[in-house]
Parts: structure tokens; C-alpha cells; sequence
């Protein structure tokens, strides 16, 4: 068994659907996690669009502060399960270009999950239910309990009111 568990979870960075890393970190525990969330999004063929993406910060603009917040705490209230948690976009629309990058980070599981309405970004955004079943790999589902995310973030303010 590897020392650490790698998961690509697909993500809206919506800060509700983040309660399934304190779920699959308890799953998964003793076998530490790193979470890898995910946007996926088609290349564009726009030059203006192209130059942008050379840069690729406008994307990392859509990340709200309390998003990155939420995952720091989360790595911090589960220091024994969770090694890391990356947020990353994906550029490309073919199965032969994620199977690269799953490849190139080591992704263990893809974690998919039940119940979720991922909202996309911008008109670039891929619909990662469509790329993930494309793939034709067994995916890990976990269900979305929509109150999960209060519960978490109960935790999440205990947590920053405790370091602050």
C-alpha cells in the first residue's frame, strides 16, 4: 500500500462541496490523502483567450480567498490524514490528455460525487462527469449531503476562531 493516497476530485470551487474531504480522509484513515480539486476546461482557440492562458492567472482569480481558507483548515484539523490539498485546472478536452495528467500526478482514484450539480465557470468549462465517463476508469462516488457543508464549516470557524 502507498504512504499516500492521491484523489482527484473534480471541483466548481464551491466551498460547499469541500465536506467530502473530511468524509473520504476518514474513509481512507490510516492511509494518509492528498486531494487534488480540479476544474476541467477545453483549450480555446481564441489568440486573445490563448495569451491569457499562457499566463493562466484569470482562472486562479475565480478562486474566492475563502475557498483556499477552507482547504488550509481542512489540512490543518486532519494533520494525520491529509498531506495535501492542491487546486489545480486542467486545459484539454481529449480522454488521451487527462489520462496524461492522471498519469503525470500519480492519481490513485478519481472521486466523483453523487448529487452534485457542478456549475461550470466560464463557457470553457467541461462538464467533468462527461470527461470521467469517457475515461471508462472505475471512479470512487461518495454522496453530497447538502448539510454536510454547514456542519464543515462550523468546524472550519471553530477552527480559525481557535487560531486567531
Amino acid at each position: 500500500m502507498k504512504a499516500i493516497r492521491t484523489l482527484l476530485i473534480p471541483t466548481d470551487l464551491d466551498p460547499a462541496m469541500l465536506g467530502c474531504i473530511t468524509v473520504l480522509a476518514k474513509r481512507l484513515y490510516p492511509q494518509k490523502i492528498e486531494v487534488i480539486l480540479v476544474h476541467l476546461m477545453k483549450l480555446t482557440d481564441n489568440p486573445t483567450d490563448l495569451e491569457k492562458l499562457s499566463r493562466r492567472s484569470a482562472e486562479y482569480q475565480k478562486i474566492s480567498s475563502g475557498f483556499y481558507d477552507a482547504c488550509a483548515l481542512l489540512k490543518q484539523a486532519n494533520p494525520d490524514s491529509i498531506h495535501d490539498i492542491r487546486i489545480e485546472f486542467f486545459y484539454g478536452s481529449t480522454v488521451a490528455v487527462f489520462r496524461d495528467y492522471l498519469q503525470t500526478n500519480d492519481v490513485d482514484d478519481i472521486v466523483m460525487l453523487n448529487h452534485y450539480a457542478y456549475r461550470k465557470l466560464n463557457k470553457n468549462s467541461i462538464s467533468p462527469e462527461l470527461m470521467v465517463q469517457r475515461l471508462g476508469m472505475k471512479v470512487m462516488t461518495i454522496d453530497h449531503e447538502p448539510d454536510l457543508p454547514g456542519r464543515v464549516k462550523k468546524i472550519l470557524e471553530a477552527l480559525a476562531a481557535a487560531n486567531a
